[in-house]
Parts: C-alpha cells; structure tokens; sequence
C-alpha cells in the first residue's frame, strides 16, 4: 500500500516559487508549518479594526519600536506568516536583510473573526512554539481582546501560553515592552 504524503516547503522554496510568479499577486498566502496558506477575504469589520488598531500602536510607539501591518515574520523554517500586526524591536537597517524573528518581537496581533478558531489554536499554537512572549487576538466575534503569554509546550508538539487574559472592547491595556504606554480599547473596536 503507498502512503501519501503532502510536500512541505521550507521559507527558502517558498520565496522561490513567489520569485517564479507560481502565486496570483491578487492571491494572499502565507507559510505556516510547510503549508501554503491561503489567507482569508477581509471584511469591513476586520479591516477597521485592524486600521485602527495599526494607528493607534504607531501614534503611541512612534519611533521606540516597529509597528509593522500585515507584513511577513520568520518562525522557524517552514513558517512565515503575516500577522495583522507586530510590534518590533528597532533595527538599524529597519528589517532590510531579513523580516522580525521571534528575538525581535515585542507582540504580534490578529485580528480574528471569520478565522477565529484558526487563531485560537493553529496561529496560537505557531506562535507558541516559536516563542512568541505576546499574542493578542482582537476577537470580534465576542467583542473582546485575548491576551495570551508566557509560551511554554504543554506535551510533545502541543504548544500553549500558559496565561490568558480577557479585557473587554471599553477597558485599556498596557503595550508589552512599555510599561509606560497603554491602549484605550475603546478607540479600536468598531462600534
């Protein structure tokens, strides 16, 4: 009996296969596990949040940190997904030689609604694993913002954050890395 097996693509093949045009550039993907990845079609409600959310983290960072909005990250060697946001620590070539690794992120954000449970545990799971110390998720299904740190692997390829917090859409944050900056949730979450 033949068994059959999918190819997984490292980050090298993957960037080759983006260079010999085998992706539509209407086409959204991203890596995750060796997989290709088609992400999902964005709502009204995930792109205004997702803007808003953007705006306010790169009014109140300024120049301590990167913001970056849905640009690619390195984890491992066979993921490179694109969060909605991260915050990066500064680079003095400003992330030209390579995208953020797991050492230079602050806190990576996805804004979740018709990809909610995939965020939950597949992207949580990634995130984990490459020990990503701050994962938010802007869940607009329950208007609420789950805050998730601490990664630590639960059992042999089982990765989780050992601690969640739920705040909700009219309360403030503090920003993971400035202690002295926090975010009105008021002003992100669609009314």
């Amino acid at each position: 009996m033949t068994t059959v097996t999918a190819k997984r693509f490292s980050i090298a093949e993957y960037h080759r296969l983006g260079e010999l045009g085998f992706f539509d550039p209407d086409d959204r993907v991203e890596l995750i596990r060796g997989e290709i990845i088609k992400m999902a079609a964005k709502g009204t409600l995930h792109s205004v949040c997702n803007s808003l959310v953007f705006g306010e983290l790169y009014s109140l960072v300024g120049k301590r940190a990167i913001v970056r909005g849905q640009e690619p990250i390195i984890l491992m060697d066979d993921s490179e997904p694109e969060p909605d946001v991260v915050i990066a620590r500064n680079r003095s070539d400003n992330y030209l030689s390579s995208h953020p690794e797991p050492a230079d992120i602050l806190l990576v954000i996805e804004v979740s609604n018709s990809t909610l449970k995939y965020d939950k545990i597949t992207k949580l799971s990634l995130y984990a694993e490459a020990g990503i110390t701050n994962y938010w998720i802007f869940n607009l299904v329950d208007n609420q913002l789950e805050m998730h740190n601490e990664p630590y692997q639960k059992r042999q390829g089982d990765f989780s954050y050992r601690s969640q917090n739920i705040v909700l859409q009219n309360e403030t944050v503090v920003i993971p890395g400035f202690p002295d900056l926090s975010l009105d949730l008021s002003l992100v979450f669609p009314a």
